[in-house]
């Protein structure tokens, strides 16, 4: 295979866009991130999204966006893998690019939440797990984590107040990113006493619903270094595995072996162990979502993540920040499109233009994009060369 580096990234802001459609924010995300990289060279487009037809009564994307992005007759296709959607079009557009078959593939998230009610979109979402086992009796995602939490808790001793300080060290990093959705802090007393919403979840341990859009231009490492625009980004390993939909199926639910295998694919594709890491993005749909996931990944150990969490080792000057971006819980999740948002916050940082949340001597990057309630995940390595 051929290496392959991110020459391109592009993200728009997220949030409520009541103005703007699902053609709009994916086509602005697109030239944004065709500026970025200083060329307008596209072999291929593939669209990360995971539910137009139900959020906007929109498919087809793989024809709609290359149209509007003034791209016609380009050879697009679009990856669903639920809220892994964007993990999985950077995945086959890496593979494009890797296999010979595109010198230079442009990946694309979007979603668009806003336009249908709350009722519909947790109709829409609930589809990303067993419909008939699982959606059909009222148990959609926040009850689906809720299980986990409650779990974790009584399998580890994971308190109330560890889950609540993922979101109130992500909200702190989101609230130094000009995209998030959420860009604000909040305290440990403001999660733990907002609105329940399935216990032991409460409002702000939630992601919201979001609209947004992110894109991402991958070519050769050789091609790269003729452009000179950006300090040198490479995709160095990819971890691809699925589990059961259900959660009943599943051997123990405070784990996360989807993760966990995709997570050591990767690495070994990298050549790297979890140690030589220097900070990940990972999929915080719900503050537990992280605990299980940094567990299930090996940055700690299992029944750590909620004491590793309050202690500080995963905030952004602790020995492994997670989410520089502010994650899913304050960034925002449009489901297509948070896998791609994974991947512009991680070369940002390797570039070393995250401003205020910058890590310090970031030179490797992990992200992890999930599906379902651990369905399916994409894990990606990046690193400076």
């Amino acid at each position: 295979m051929r290496e392959v580096a991110i020459i391109g990234i592009g993200m728009n802001k997220w949030g409520e866009l009541w103005e703007k459609s699902l053609r709009d924010i994916a086509v602005e995300a697109a030239l944004l991130c065709l500026d970025d990289a200083g060329t307008d060279k596209i072999d291929s487009i593939v669209i990360g999204n995971m539910s137009g037809g139900l959020f906007n009564g929109q498919e087809h994307l793989a024809s709609l966006i290359p149209d509007y992005l003034g791209r016609r007759y380009t050879p697009s296709t679009r990856v669903e893998s639920a809220c892994a959607s964007g993990g999985l079009a950077i995945r086959t557009a890496f593979l494009e690019v890797a296999s010979g078959m595109s010198d230079y593939a442009l990946a694309i998230g979007v979603e668009k939440m806003n336009d249908i009610s709350g009722g519909e979109a947790t109709y829409a979402l609930a589809s990303a797990a067993d419909r008939d086992y699982e959606a059909f009796h009222g148990v959609t995602f926040p009850g689906l984590y809720a299980m986990i939490a409650r779990a974790h808790m009584q399998k580890y001793g994971t308190t109330r107040e560890q889950l609540a300080q993922v979101a109130v060290k992500n909200h702190y990093n989101g609230s130094m990113n000009p995209h998030a959705q959420f860009p604000y802090q909040v305290t440990l007393e403001q999660v733990l006493t907002s609105t329940l919403v399935a216990d032991p979840l409460r409002l702000l341990d939630c992601s919201p619903i979001t609209d947004g859009a992110a894109a991402v231009l991958l070519t050769t490492v050789e091609n790269a270094k003729k452009l000179k625009n950006h300090p040198l980004v490479v995709i160095s390993g990819i971890g691809l595995a699925s589990d059961t939909i259900a959660l009943s199926h599943r051997e123990d639910i405070t784990k996360l072996k989807v993760v966990e295998l995709a997570g050591q694919r990767a690495l070994k594709m990298a050549n790297k162990t979890i140690k030589d890491i220097n900070f990940a993005e990972v999929h915080d749909c719900f503050t537990i979502a992280e605990i299980a996931v940094i567990e299930a990944l090996g940055i700690v150990e299992h029944g750590q993540g909620g004491p590793a969490t309050l202690a500080g080792k995963t905030a952004l000057n602790g020995d492994f920040p997670v989410n520089p971006s502010g994650g899913l819980k304050s960034k925002g999740h449009p489901v297509g499109a948070t896998g791609v948002a994974q991947i512009v916050e991680t070369v940002s940082q390797l570039r070393r233009t995250s401003g205020k949340r910058q890590i310090k001597n970031a030179k490797i990057g992990l992200t992890q994009n999930m599906g379902g309630s651990g369905g399916s995940c994409v894990v990606h390595i990046l690193e400076t060369k």
